[in-house]
């Protein structure tokens, strides 16, 4: 049975008449998560999880048409029942389930397998067809545990104060920035961009309780900040405010961060491998569970991840599509621009 197809306007369920996570403008689009590049403005009607109908209409636009549903609830479109199931990405994601006639397929958006002890983790479901990312899919990532990843960057920070620095943690400002507070909460006083605060204010209008913060003001008085933490988003890496932050100590906070050459690529003070993807073991684990008998493989290393998949036995393609990281990117610097002029 063919329930999905890619198009040039992205996965469309054929008899549902409507679109997963499209980067064009269409009319009916049902979304994984708030991330930019699965996200996007123009759509005429958008269907979201529960929880991140609120992070929609702060950064798509407060009037858009959105409806949402909570986790493992189904909504029939057309005959084909859908539903949000967790994904473990950021808050709020889900995996998208379809099911048509007895036959299922599960779209993933993005996801992780390890608790990160602040989304809703992971849940493996099984289908006929499951459609994967691969942003991490090479043998190389293999994340540390998130204990062993925490005991790391309090060192850190230990360390900056001993030395009299500020500890200045990047990450993005929807889903990076929440998991830098979480694993940073009790260590001392953090201070966030205001891209990051009004995020955060949408997400606990969800009822969603975030580790305490405060918002890094525009005018700040340098004494304030010394020895603290703070989380900035990556587009002000290099920018004048950060030049102001006293003794900064510079720390980017992403999966890349594995590999040290990005971190001299970025030339910061240090680099935590701290990611809101799967990594090798995470998508090998996560496909070996649906029991599907098509997988099809999405922005990433998608080459590498679907020949090993036909390499050990399971049925794999390749998809392009327009997802990536890039237009979180944007998101995070169209967003700071906005908030300064």
């Amino acid at each position: 049975m063919k329930l999905v197809k890619f198009t040039k306007k992205g996965i469309y369920c054929i008899p549902g008449k409507f679109y997963l996570d499209p980067w064009l403008p269409v009319d009916y689009a049902v979304i994984s998560h708030g991330h930019a590049d699965h996200a996007r403005w123009g759509m005429k009607h958008y269907l979201c999880q529960t929880d991140s109908k609120a992070i929609l209409k702060h950064r798509i636009g407060p009037d858009i048409s959105i409806e949402s549903l909570p986790y493992n609830v189904q909504k029939s479109i057309n005959g084909v029942s859908v539903s949000f199931h967790p994904a473990g990405h950021v808050i709020g994601s889900a995996q998208i389930r379809l099911e048509y006639k007895g036959f299922v397929v599960v779209f993933t958006g993005d996801y992780k397998v390890k608790d990160d002890h602040l989304t809703i983790p992971f849940e493996p479901i099984k289908c006929h067809e499951f459609i994967t990312e691969s942003t991490f899919g090479l043998p190389i990532y293999n994340w540390l545990s998130e204990a062993e990843i925490q005991q790391q960057m309090h060192d850190w920070v230990k360390l900056n104060k001993a030395h009299n620095r500020t500890s200045v943690f990047i990450g993005y400002s929807l889903g990076k920035a929440q998991r830098i507070m979480k694993l940073m909460e009790g260590v001392d006083q953090l201070f966030v961009h205001s891209a990051i605060h009004n995020l955060n204010n949408a997400i606990e209008r969800s009822g969603i309780q975030l580790p305490e913060s405060t918002l890094l003001e525009y005018d700040f008085k340098k004494e304030v900040l010394q020895n603290k933490i703070v989380i900035l988003p990556p587009a002000l890496l290099g920018s004048r405010l950060l030049k102001k932050i006293p003794n900064a100590a510079t720390a980017i906070c992403s999966g890349w961060m594995q590999i040290r050459g990005n971190r001299r690529w970025k030339a910061v003070d240090a680099g935590f491998a701290v990611s809101d993807h799967a990594d090798w073991n995470g998508l090998l684990s996560a496909v070996k569970a649906t029991e599907a008998e098509k997988v099809y493989v999405t922005h990433g290393s998608q080459a590498t991840f679907s020949k090993y998949l036909n390499e050990i036995g399971i049925e794999s393609y390749e998809v392009k599509t327009e997802y990536g990281i890039e237009e979180e990117e944007k998101e995070d610097s169209k967003t700071i621009k906005t908030e300064t002029e």
